[in-house]
């Protein structure tokens, strides 16, 4: 089970130039038309120093405030609350603060929104008095009223935009981050059925050459413990031991090349050869081969299932491996019975070692290999010492009534 760790949102992106470009447009064309009432409004009687604050203060103030508004992302608080005040004395400001209170709303963050749109209403009523031409209902009673309700319906509207378009971009990314969490999960359950396969394939590769390896030193072996042998019996055995280490060596080599193909491809990797029961016959006549006396009996009238065949294929190789490592030259005794809806029992045991040997190094992981098998195909395996010597190795394997023949 793979477990994810909580994400920091990060910042909104970079915007691109188009991006920015509509918006610097539409801020431009808002403070021009801005520009323009106000010049509108003015009348003859309107003082010099006002009329000079429009024409050359008004707009250096504004382009100021659009090349500020550039940073508010880097600055958003600061961006907004300058930009909000100078709006209170400049109507191409105006624009840009919009803008940047919008920005700034994207955040959804109340105790910064809050206290820059109060700003934004006090701006707007301050420039009602330095233009008196925005508020044309100045000589009605109550039209200061009139104006602050717009003001706040405004600010409300533009506080609402900005909060929308916060909550789209949250929505995009938590999107976005479910898609990177399945990506990831999706890769981590890839790695862990390659590694389910790399076990499965180690176990295999144990199974398949753990048995040749052990008949080539076992007639080895025989070679040095029996210098009277004739040349027959030596050429014969020698070609024994070749024939076995060619095999074991294509067998080594299927296992890595699908270990090899699994690394270079990582869908669909070529299986290695499963053995089956009907290779038994050629497993019993390489032991009988190596110096065992083998006897098998099969009872089976039917096919069983092909995991369960294959499993009892595996059982009957491990335990000539283990007889012809810790008991060679022992009488081995193999036995297949069951039949559909009764299971399939496999049995190997022998009658111990004639005389005594030196002891073959043992790995542990043949027998825990095994039980894990018989397990997983739901079938149980049992081993032991026999009463009257020697080994014993039994499973019962599943043979369910709709596998039969």
């Amino acid at each position: 089970m793979t477990q994810t760790s909580l994400a920091v949102r990060p910042g909104p992106a970079p915007l691109r130039w188009w991006q920015e470009g509509w918006r610097q447009l539409v801020v431009i064309l808002f403070a021009v038309l801005s520009w323009i009432i106000a010049k509108q409004g003015m009348d003859a009687g309107v003082p010099s120093l006002l009329l000079i604050w429009l024409c050359v203060v008004d707009p250096i103030l504004g382009v100021c405030c659009l090349v500020l508004v550039l940073f508010r992302r880097r600055w958003p608080v600061a961006v907004a609350a300058v930009t909000t005040a100078v709006s209170a004395v400049s109507t191409t400001a105006s624009g840009p603060s919009i803008l940047a209170l919008c920005s700034l709303a994207t955040r959804r963050r109340l105790r910064e929104i809050l206290p820059i749109a109060v700003v934004g209403v006090l701006a707007g009523m301050m420039m009602t008095r330095v233009y008196p031409e925005f508020n044309a209902q100045n000589e009605l009673p109550g039209s200061g009223w009139y104006t602050l309700a717009f003001l706040v319906v405004a600010m409300g509207a533009i506080v609402a935009v900005g909060v929308a378009v916060g909550s789209r971009r949250e929505v995009i990314w938590s999107l976005q981050q479910r898609t990177e969490i399945a990506e990831r999960e999706q890769v981590a359950r890839a790695t862990e059925a390659r590694i389910l396969e790399r076990h499965r394939i180690a176990r295999e590769m144990h199974d398949v050459l753990a048995h040749r390896i052990s008949l080539v030193a076992m007639q080895a072996g025989v070679l040095t413990y029996r210098p009277d042998l004739s040349s027959e019996q030596v050429g014969s055995i020698a070609q024994t031991i070749a024939e076995n280490s060619r095999q074991a060596l294509e067998e080594l080599r299927d296992v890595l090349g699908v270990l090899r193909a699994d690394e270079l491809h990582a869908t669909d990797p070529p299986e290695p050869p499963q053995p089956s029961l009907a290779a038994l016959p050629t497993l019993v006549a390489d032991a009988r081969d190596s110096g065992l006396a083998v006897t098998l009996t099969d009872k089976t009238e039917a096919d069983p299932p092909v995991t369960s065949a294959r499993t009892a294929y595996r059982i009957v190789q491990e335990g000539l491996t283990n007889v012809g490592k810790h008991a060679p030259g022992a009488t081995v005794w193999i036995l297949l019975d069951g039949a559909p809806g009764e299971g399939l029992t496999v049995s190997v045991s022998d009658s111990g070692a004639p005389g005594a040997t030196e002891p073959a190094p043992r790995s542990g992981y043949g027998l825990l290999g095994l039980t894990e098998r018989a397990e997983l195909v739901g079938g149980t395996l049992a081993f032991g010492a026999r009463p009257q010597g020697g080994f014993t190795l039994r499973a019962t394997l599943p043979w369910p009534q709709a596998q039969s023949a």
